[in-house]
Formats: structure tokens, sequence, C-alpha cells
């Protein structure tokens, strides 16, 4: 069986469709991944094969707004993000990524959420295709916009935007918004945190851990949101409070955080699933994968919301009493407010837990594949 996984140029899209991607291989699969050239590294260290078609994550978010008349394409409008994933990827990725997939000839094609490029192809091949959560369903004030310039993009190439199939969701109910009702053909998928391509799969246990004199925090913005300027000051009012590890993401040194922090551990980029162990809670930006991890390990956690949907998590967590959300303009006292507080409630961690065993509880990606194997057969 051929299967296409298709994504946003961006770790926090592609990564939460590495289970499944893994799953389809280790069944003896043919998989490919439609994305752009630049994830050609991790994908070979996955065994994954990569149909490199489209601009980077920086071209897309220039060209969206450009489209959209604004200055910062991060915000998150639903206008500005329409402009970005379903207007300006169709434009610059679907010719070639639909030529490149009718040499691959996919049985089926999964498709990350945000991505319209995926059901594009699934359209103009005339294959079934499956939408692949990340986080909580988004809300509809964003993917009408969504789907409405999508919708005008498919068209003009004499195309209708495609149903799909099924829906694979990572997200627990427990983080969905008030009155979710579960969308057509939802397929449940036990998340799990980002590991390296060498580490063993399995289900995640919570990390049972007592609360020291000195709780470890986590801090983690993911791979583009943390920035040594934003996260140094929140660095140095959690300092007194707890052991810090900081993750430096894709570009930023230790360095740049200046001296003085020889009680700070700083680490480059790591799959998350090896920093959670011994953990007493994480303080992040609220990305899917980020949130879903940490919850995969009944920790409980601090959102400090940048852009995009974080806004999202970052409710999600707080309506669910998973954790706390710190939302702009609150400086890093209100961090350290909200770490104090979340620390000190026993309900936080409680709540955790009960969400890594609703998670726990989900199939596995083995399990999905093997479901949506059958169904194509």
């Amino acid at each position: 069986m051929r299967i296409l996984f298709s994504s946003t140029p961006a770790h926090g899209h592609l990564m939460p469709l590495l289970p499944l991607a893994r799953a389809f291989r280790d069944r003896g699969d043919d998989v490919a991944v439609l994305t752009s050239a630049a994830f050609g590294p991790m994908l070979d260290a996955e065994r994954l094969s990569l149909l490199a078609v489209g601009p980077e994550m920086p071209e897309l978010l220039a060209e969206g707004a450009r489209r959209a008349g604004v200055d910062d394409p991060t915000v998150p409008s639903p206008v500005v993000a329409a402009e970005v994933f379903a207007g300006a990827r169709i434009a610059l990725t679907a010719d070639a990524a639909t030529a490149a997939a009718r040499e691959f000839q996919p049985d089926v094609i999964v498709a990350e959420a945000t991505d319209y490029v995926g059901p594009f192809v699934a359209a103009a091949l005339d294959v079934p295709y499956a939408t692949h959560a990340f986080g909580p369903l988004i809300p509809a004030e964003f993917t009408e916009v969504f789907d409405t310039v999508a919708e005008a993009a498919y068209k003009d190439r004499g195309l209708a935007v495609p149903t799909p199939a099924w829906y694979v969701d990572p997200c627990p109910e427990v983080l969905q918004g008030p009155g979710w009702q579960s969308p057509p053909g939802r397929i449940p998928l036990r998340t799990e945190a980002h590991r390296g391509p060498g580490a063993t799969d399995g289900p995640p246990a919570p990390v049972a851990v007592a609360l020291r004199t000195r709780p470890k925090v986590l801090l983690s913005f993911g791979t583009h949101f943390g920035r040594p300027a934003l996260l140094r000051p929140i660095v140095g009012a959690l300092a007194p409070q707890a052991d810090l590890v900081v993750t430096l993401g894709l570009t930023a040194t230790a360095a740049e955080y200046g001296d003085g922090l020889d009680h700070v551990e700083f680490v480059p980029f790591t799959p998350l699933a090896e920093l959670l162990d011994g953990v007493d809670l994480v303080v992040t930006h609220g990305g899917a994968g980020t949130t879903l991890g940490t919850l995969s390990r009944g920790l409980p956690m601090v959102v400090v919301p940048q852009g995009a949907d974080q806004f999202l998590q970052a409710g999600a967590v707080a309506t669910a009493r998973l954790g706390a959300a710190v939302l702009p303009p609150a400086g890093p006292q209100a961090v350290a407010r909200a770490v104090t507080e979340v620390l000190g409630n026993a309900e936080f961690r409680d709540n955790a837990r009960r969400a890594a065993e609703q998670i726990a509880a989900m199939p596995s990606a083995r399990e999905v594949a093997d479901r949506l194997a059958a169904a194509l057969t």
C-alpha cells in the first residue's frame, strides 16, 4: 500500500504526523511525505521518503502577508492565516505537489489539519484522504475563512474541495472545547511526545514525581518561538523558585542568555520525550505537539501563547484546569506567579494525570494504520 502524508513546512505541523507515518512504514507500506526540502534530514533519519515541493515557511508567510495586506503574518487572524495556509500555499505548491504525487501513485493521502495541498492532490488524483488533526478542533471562525480561500483556489484550477473520509484525532476529549462534537469519520489516535527516530515506540506512562524543595521546570517554546529576548526575563523570574531546563530551539545559543545562569541547563533541539522525565511542570508557548506530549506524561503546564493556534491550546488547558494560561501583555512575574499556583495546587497535577490516562486508552498508531489499511482494501 502506498501512503502519502502532506504537511505545511513547519515542525509543529509535520512532527505530529510521524507516529502514524512510522506505523505505516513498520507495516511494510511505501510511505512518502509531501513538504518542503528543508525536512529532508529529519525524514531520512525516520526512513521516510520525501517528495520535496514548495517553498519554506518564511516565503509562505511573506506571500500570505502580501495577499492579506498586513505586515505581521503571525497574528492570530483568520484572514491572514487563510492566506498563508490556503491561498499562498496552494498558489506556490499545489501544481508541483500534484506532479510529484502522480508519480508516487498514492492509495491514500493523510493531510495535517491546516494543509490544503494534500486535499488538492487528492482531488486532482481522485484518491481518498484523511485529515490528521494536531490539537483541539480548530474553531469555525478560522476554518470557514480557510475553506473559502481554498475553494476559490481550487475552482481556479477546475477542482472542488474534497471531503475527508476520516478525521484522525490525537486530541483527548478533555482538551476539546465546551459543546465539542465528534467530527464525521473520527478515528482517535494515541498522542505521544515527539521522540527521536531510534527511540522505541509504546504507550506513554504518566511520570510519577514527588514535589521537591526545588521543583524542576522545563521551559520550552518550541522550534521557532524560543527567542532569548523573550525567554531571558522568564528565566530570571523562575530561577529563584525552580531548577530550570531551557530548550534553545533551532537557532539560539546559551551564550545569548548572558552570564550568571550556571544553575540553568540549556539544551539544543531535543525530542520532547527525552526532556520530560523527572519534570514537575512545563512552561510552554502552547504549540499543539508540546501541549499534547506534555499531557501524555501526566504533567501540568503554564501556557504563554505567542501566536497562531497557541491561544487555542492555552484556553483549552486553562478551561480544563490542566494548568494555567498567561496571556500577553502579562510579563515574566505573571508567569512566575502562575508556576507557583500550578505547583502548589494538586488539582492541576491530578487533572493532568487523568488526561494522560485518557490518552493512554486511545488506539495506538499501529492500530490506526491497520484500520485505515483495512478500509482501503
